[in-house]
């Protein structure tokens, strides 16, 4: 929740702010720090860092946005209900779960009692269903991939 938090604090919208607004505070901001507005090796070395940080800042608001939950509700459905978990990962309140499809999806401020049930779950998919997948918020760190 830091991480999310912090990126809000730095973007300086608030936990309501949608996919527009987001993009006109990025395209503001990006005009402000842009890297080749800069001539001197300080504040161009600054910009550059400053522009880095706002665009992981957007793209990481942007993957936990309800409206982008929202365009691949469907999708995200399908994969929690049919695929198996194949593996999962507790960091620092931070849970990733990998599916057998290759999706992946990060889940944010997951008590570690929590954690420890679901590794304890005799069924890990059903349990994650039922007390993660819906409670927490979420986003999608890798998609499958299908060769054609």
């Amino acid at each position: 929740m830091k991480k999310i938090i912090g990126y809000r604090k730095m973007l300086g919208v608030d936990e309501k702010a949608g996919l527009k607004e987001l993009k006109t505070v990025y395209r503001n901001l990006m005009k402000e720090w842009h890297p080749d507005k800069f001539q001197d090796s300080s504040e161009l070395e600054a910009a550059q860092e400053k522009s880095k940080k706002v665009i992981e800042a957007y793209h990481f608001l942007v993957s936990i946005s309800p409206e982008t939950h929202a365009s691949s509700l469907e999708e995200y459905t399908n994969i929690i209900t049919s695929s198996i978990i194949v593996d999962y990962n507790y960091k620092g309140a931070n849970l990733q779960i990998t599916y057998a499809e290759g999706n992946c999806y990060e889940y944010f401020d997951v008590p570690r009692s929590l954690y420890i049930k679901l590794v304890n779950a005799d069924t890990p998919g059903r349990f994650a269903r039922r007390h993660i997948c819906g409670s927490f918020i979420y986003r999608e760190i890798s998609k499958a991939t299908s060769i054609v």
